[in-house]
């Protein structure tokens, strides 16, 4: 039987009960909170109080911004392509697989000091470590040292996986495509001889990375023996016991390894390399004068349009070189001193034209 719709029903409730039930009813209680009249405050947008607040913006951000652009452009950076596509490249030649190991030698000058700590970077473009397939591709517990999934990696490493019937460690298309080049830095004195620079590998990872997100497998001092029974990476020249001399830098714990495995967000990136410490407030850490970068090439990226580079750079306290912060800053303060201009002017030609109306009338 169909019920008939009784709009009093609805406002007041619904319909009534039966004689000695519990009266039903969709009304919210009388409260203040349910009845929305809790006590509201409501801007009253007008031109004395919205004016002063485009000045402010624009008195604020604006010397922010000059301030964050002027540290940027004071931050020392040389980058050098050493790619080798071009002809005329010294590193041409190591775009032939049949040379191997391929050294290369690019000469450069600084005509500025740098002081401070100088940072070592090597430089990628076109690699896009953002793909999902790709960023997926490691087993977070192989690297955390579990000794289960050291031997029985996950399946999202394929087909990075096994190999010759043994698992990869480390597994994983990130893994397997580390960068490997060897990067060494020399400065030409007057006597024309060259003087190396201390690259110090230690310290370019983060802490966390380093001591808690990447351990090496249990067991005794011998790291090869706890990588019983597992492979290098498809592309990998040494295995992962073989990455440093050093024992606490060698394995999954190796900072140049770690540093890989941090992925990066764009196509065109950069990533630590090395430190050069300053050892005197007295001399400069990297004098102005005539330099040259050897380059044990083993990293091919000419086969998918990439670029390879070194890029020096020196820091503050904002961090590296980035004028675009400034340059945000200084427009969002321009465009709001404008608007406040513009707005003012508005404000006082009809306000004036409102003023003779009323007059007028």
């Amino acid at each position: 039987m169909a019920m008939n719709y009784n709009a009093k029903d609805e406002v007041d409730g619904g319909p009534p009960c039966a004689p000695g039930g519990t009266a039903k009813t969709r009304r919210p209680d009388n409260t203040a909170f349910k009845q929305q009249r809790l006590p509201a405050w409501q801007p009253i947008l007008t031109a004395g109080t919205v004016l002063p607040i485009f000045f402010i913006i624009g008195l604020i951000f604006i010397p922010i911004g000059i301030g964050i652009f002027v540290t940027s452009n004071n931050i020392r950076e040389i980058e050098i392509d050493y790619t080798g596509t071009e002809p005329s490249s010294p590193c041409n030649k190591c775009l032939s697989p049949d040379v191997t190991p391929c050294i290369c030698t690019i000469n450069f000058t600084l005509e500025k000091s740098f002081e401070g700590n100088v940072f070592m970077y090597y430089g990628l473009s076109n690699f896009y470590q953002n793909h999902r397939r790709y960023v997926k591709s490691r087993d977070d517990s192989q690297l955390n040292g579990d000794a289960s999934a050291l031997l029985n990696p996950s399946k999202e490493c394929e087909p990075y996986r096994r190999n010759e019937d043994k698992p990869i460690a480390p597994c994983g298309a990130i893994a397997n495509s580390m960068f490997n080049d060897t990067l060494e830095l020399f400065l030409i004195g007057n006597d024309s001889y060259p003087m190396p620079i201390a690259l110090k590998k230690k310290g370019i990872a983060w802490w966390t990375d380093k001591n808690v997100k990447f351990r090496n497998p249990p067991g005794g001092d011998n790291l090869e023996e706890r990588f019983k029974g597992t492979t290098k990476p498809v592309n990998w020249l040494k295995p992962v016991y073989m990455l440093d001399s050093e024992a606490d830098n060698n394995g999954f714990i190796n900072e140049d390894f770690i540093v890989w495995m941090r992925t990066a967000a764009l196509p065109t990136f950069r990533k630590l390399y090395r430190l050069i410490e300053r050892k005197s407030d007295l001399h400069p850490t990297l004098p102005a004068g005539r330099y040259y970068l050897n380059i044990t090439y083993n990293y091919p990226v000419h086969y998918f349009d990439g670029r390879k580079r070194m890029i020096l750079s020196t820091i503050s306290w904002m961090g590296g070189k980035n004028p675009f912060l400034g340059i945000a800053y200084i427009a969002v303060g321009s465009i709001s001193f404008l608007l406040g201009i513009v707005l003012l002017v508005i404000n006082h030609k009809y306000r004036n034209s409102s003023n003779t109306a009323d007059i007028t009338i």
